[in-house]
């Protein structure tokens, strides 16, 4: 088995705005299943709101009331994103996207945020998936080209960093022990990457 653990981690991204100029993001990782042994999509959703919590020094503070998830901003009611009490489908977690100050206006009833953990032939795929979010910064379903940029490198990319860190994390914390790391782009939509 540590042989198996000290295997380079890999991690699989995508990040495009599809055709309609939402954003679709997905990370990935596989675990071996002695590691994920345990592990559900509730468990990975809660130590990722977690993450985000202590990753942002409290800036960002991912808030469980009764009418969903709110990530807000430090000990304020402003909410950054603001979703929906979670649901099942399909074995994920879902939020549902339902407003925040950094979703469009008029895009608050699109986009989710699913968190899920599958067996797979090579082990356990643990996921974490934003998708038919329309984020405040590209403005419109048809942003300039300018915002487009502003977008890809700023809260795409810290989106992505967070990720992809959460995953690494998690698979250290699990396994004990620092594995190397691979970011692999993956194709799982079309779209245009950002």
């Amino acid at each position: 088995m540590m042989d198996r653990l000290k295997r380079t981690q890999e991690v699989a991204c995508q990040q495009v705005l599809v055709e309609d100029n939402s954003v679709f993001s997905i990370q990935w990782s596989l675990f071996p299943d002695s590691l994920a042994a345990g592990m559900t999509p509730e468990l990975l959703a809660q130590r990722y709101l977690e993450y985000i919590r202590s990753c942002t020094w409290s800036i960002i503070r991912p808030t469980l009331c009764e009418n969903g998830l709110e990530f807000r901003l430090l000990n304020s009611r402003l909410s950054l994103i603001t979703f929906l009490p979670s649901a099942r489908e399909e074995g994920a977690l879902l939020f549902r996207i339902c407003g925040g100050l950094l979703v469009q206006p008029r895009q608050c009833h699109r986009g989710e945020l699913r968190f899920d953990v599958t067996a797979v032939a090579e082990g356990t795929r643990v996921s974490l998936q934003l998708s038919d979010y329309c984020p405040l910064l590209l403005g419109s379903s048809t942003p300039t080209l300018f915002r487009h940029w502003l977008y890809r490198l700023t809260q795409a990319a810290i989106h992505q960093l967070v990720t992809v860190r959460f995953l690494v994390l998690l698979y250290r914390d699990l396994a004990g022990l620092t594995s190397p790391v691979k970011v692999v782009n993956v194709r799982v939509r079309e779209g245009r990457p950002i």
